[in-house]
């Protein structure tokens, strides 16, 4: 899935690409943006900046871990100039914000939550600020593939990448709406999409620099237009930018091995639900209280079952929006 490419392959989209852009960002126009300085969200600042300036840019990190995002939040700050601010949030923040989240996305999927909820805490700030209206990246890593599926021979790429297009869903959309505050996704454009999904693949994921990246031709059709060590940036999912990745090890500390595994067993036993690990307990234990137990808050049983917290899921994914499964 790396068909060598010659230029011709490409030259003529790049413009077509950047004027597409322009014109969704310009369509979707937000007073700020959750800002982590990937690839997606640097697109659109840069964009959005041309036309608002004012444009206010939140970065979110977590005190007790190691945010990937710093060093490329401060170069594109400092290149867009942008108005920006740094939101550092500790343990007291995140449990709290975790427990909303559950709540609002009625899932105890613990890697969701440890990603959802910088969002939230970001959108809470950002309405604190008078901002109404805030910019996010979703949509561009489903539309033009992820890096853990670039194994896939071109056939099962193509069929991956439609599946998700069919099922993906982001939280930001009913974080904000819980806040009180619209996101636009400029990506989910009805005219950026289908533009997207017609992407060859050959242009979704190629070589740079004897290295696979995805959202190639993105990446190409601002190269040398923004910082290209933050275009060609890796892929650093939220809980890695924000720092938040470590929170595991904050609830291995918090709840002892020997709680966590007589709570197991009794969930296990009265719920039907396995629980993997100590921070996906605290979750369940937040969904539970609010909604029950899974089998009875998810109970299409038209759907299939999951095998780990047995609620109800569509038949058409292999992924438990409850738990987080996968695949199921």
């Amino acid at each position: 899935m790396t068909e060598k490419l010659q230029e011709s392959d490409y030259i003529d989209l790049l413009p077509e690409v950047r004027a597409l852009v322009n014109k969704v960002v310009e369509q979707n126009m937000a007073e700020g943006i959750l800002f982590s300085a990937g690839t997606d969200t640097s697109i659109i600042a840069y964009e959005a900046v041309k036309s608002n300036p004012k444009l206010k840019a939140l970065t979110l990190e977590f005190k007790h871990g190691i945010p990937k995002d710093k060093e490329y939040v401060e170069k594109m700050v400092d290149f867009l100039k942008l108005n920006h601010e740094l939101l550092v949030f500790g343990h007291d923040e995140m449990v709290t914000g975790a427990a909303k989240v559950v709540e609002i996305l009625k899932t105890f999927d613990h890697m969701e939550v440890r990603n959802s909820v910088p969002v939230y805490i970001g959108l809470i700030a950002l309405k604190e600020n008078g901002i109404k209206s805030v910019f996010t990246g979703d949509a561009l890593d489903e539309l033009f593939g992820y890096p853990w599926q670039f194994h896939l021979s071109d056939a099962d790429f193509a069929k991956a990448l439609s599946d998700m297009w069919a099922m993906m869903r982001f939280s930001a959309l009913p974080l904000g709406k819980a806040v009180g505050v619209e996101v636009k996704q400029p990506y989910l454009d009805p005219a950026f999409r289908e533009f997207a999904e017609k992407v060859p693949i050959k242009l979704k994921v190629n070589i740079k620099d004897g290295e696979k990246f995805g959202k190639w031709l993105m990446r190409k059709s601002y190269e040398d237009i923004i910082p290209n060590e933050v275009v060609w940036r890796g892929k650093a999912p939220c809980e890695q930018g924000t720092g938040t990745q470590v929170l595991p090890q904050y609830f291995d500390e918090k709840v002892s091995t020997e709680e966590f595994e007589t709570k197991k067993k009794k969930y296990l036993e009265e719920d039907g639900v396995n629980l993997e690990t100590k921070e996906q307990l605290v979750y369940y234990e937040v969904f539970r209280e609010k909604f029950g137990i899974p089998s009875e808050v998810y109970n299409d049983k038209s759907g299939k079952q999951c095998p780990n917290c047995k609620g109800y899921i569509d038949k058409t994914t292999d992924f438990c929006k409850i738990c987080g499964k996968y695949p199921v």
